[in-house]
């Protein structure tokens, strides 16, 4: 019984003494990562709630020339490749059949279904389209006409629309002359609403044609 009664001791005193040797463990927070009940939380995504994305800026988008393509095709066609208009345009910039033959293309089925041929076309039409108004381009940019402030992305959107003859008579009868499309969207709202974007990148070309 002796013998047993030492065994216990010296394992109950053993236990003690190696947990003698751990001390309960109080983390430490560096102040600088608290986060006070006042502050903004910024970093909100992903989100159920879409209105948390309306000032979303994504890179690359914005007011890049990848922004400027797809807010003009989200204006055209909610950015559908093949999409037709009850007048017949055509695709996700909404090409007309004569302008499409104005930049090489004849296959309008084609080009329906062609949807880098599509993205092709809308470079190349605004190449056509910065050489025709590239005297309006250096004139006319930075002042304000009819309230807007003219943009070099804003006069080649507005051409887009309704052609360089249409930019060309709003801007020389300074805002008067309200030119507008079939559907009765103005020059001056494409001026206004695609203003301000890079297309320093689009190399005005004469008579440009699609490769």
């Amino acid at each position: 019984m002796i013998k047993k009664g030492i065994f216990y001791s010296t394992i109950l005193l053993t236990v003690a003494f190696i947990s003698s040797g751990f001390k309960p463990y109080t983390p430490q927070i560096d102040a600088g990562f608290g986060v006070d009940e006042n502050e903004e939380l910024q970093y909100v995504f992903p989100s159920q709630n879409n209105i948390d994305y309306v000032n979303l800026k994504v890179p690359y988008t914005g007011r890049y020339f990848i922004g400027y393509k797809e807010a003009i095709a989200h204006k055209e066609s909610q950015g559908k490749y093949r999409r037709i208009n009850t007048l017949g345009y055509l695709g996700k910039y909404q090409f007309g059949v004569g302008t499409l033959k104005s930049i090489g293309i004849h296959d309008s089925l084609g080009f329906l279904n062609n949807p880098k041929l599509q993205e092709k076309a809308f470079v190349t039409l605004l190449s056509k389209n910065k050489y025709e108004l590239r005297h309006y381009i250096k004139y006319f940019e930075g002042k304000v006409v009819d309230g807007v402030k003219i943009t070099e992305s804003g006069i080649l959107a507005a051409a887009h629309l309704g052609g360089t003859g249409s930019v060309k008579r709003f801007l020389n009868t300074n805002g008067e002359r309200k030119m507008k499309d079939d559907y009765g969207t103005s020059v001056r709202t494409y001026l206004r609403d695609f203003g301000g974007f890079d297309t320093k990148a689009i190399q005005p070309v004469k008579n440009a044609q699609v490769e």
